[in-house]
């Protein structure tokens, strides 16, 4: 439930982001990746953190609670939330996943 109500804030723009924690994240990451126009990624470590934002525009980060100490979690959450989104030829991978979710073919989506 816990992630249904943080990915529908995303989707309906009442949060910027959210951020997931549960014993392995893969759960929660599935549920919020249920949602329209959430992108959840599941990271364990601080470059996967930073390119999931960098890269992907993810806008619902998932942890595991369980596999990750709080240090490490800390340093992740602060470079996640640091990292924006780098546009330019990833903004091109983000209108695929946009086309999946409408239900048409992301082949089909016109380059920039």
């Amino acid at each position: 439930d816990g992630a249904y109500d943080a990915a529908s804030a995303v989707s309906k723009g009442t949060a910027d982001r959210a951020i997931l924690v549960c014993g392995t994240g893969i759960g929660m990451c599935i549920a919020a990746n249920k949602v329209k126009g959430v992108r959840a990624a599941l990271c364990y470590d601080e470059l996967a953190a930073k390119v999931s934002r960098e890269h992907n525009d993810a806008n619902v980060l998932c942890l595991s609670g369980d596999l990750l100490g709080p240090a490490m979690l800390q340093k992740m959450v602060e470079t996640w939330l640091a990292t924006e989104f780098s546009g330019g030829r990833h903004l091109r991978r983000i209108k695929k996943i946009r086309a999946i979710e409408e239900g048409q073919n992301p082949r089909e989506v016109v380059s920039q």
